[in-house]
């Protein structure tokens, strides 16, 4: 048995100003941005968001912009098992998560849990 849920949404963003970035999605959100968060250094900024909510952090990439979710869970191997059996295919094993791509083609990551509040909302899975 293990349990995940949706823990972020992130912004990757093909710019050479993340800071410019940060400042338009932080007036779209409504949230401010969070300096002093741990996430927010060098090509990450963090906004601040209430502990029931997603975490929503900015990254700066090499590849096309596009928002992707993070999943967090604990027990990543057993995550990625229980995606693969649905369709998803894992793209890139790191030290710490998963990239994955869904059958649509939509990339998303597989993580520790990360957001306040665990196991609150969680789905459980056998």
């Amino acid at each position: 048995m293990h349990r995940s849920r949706l823990c972020a949404l992130l912004i990757d963003c093909n710019t050479d100003d993340i800071d410019a970035a940060a400042r338009f999605w932080s007036a779209a959100l409504g949230r401010d941005i969070d300096r002093d968060h741990p996430g927010t250094r060098g090509s990450y900024v963090m906004l601040d968001t209430r502990p029931e909510e997603p975490i929503v952090q900015l990254q700066r990439v090499e590849h096309e912009s596009r928002v992707h979710l993070d999943i967090e869970t604990d027990d990543i191997p057993a995550e990625v098992a229980r995606l693969e059996k649905l369709g998803a295919s894992v793209v890139r094993q790191l030290e710490r998560w998963v990239v994955m791509q869904a059958p649509s083609g939509h990339r998303f990551c597989v993580v520790r849990v990360q957001r306040p509040g665990w196991p609150k909302d969680a789905n459980t899975w056998e």
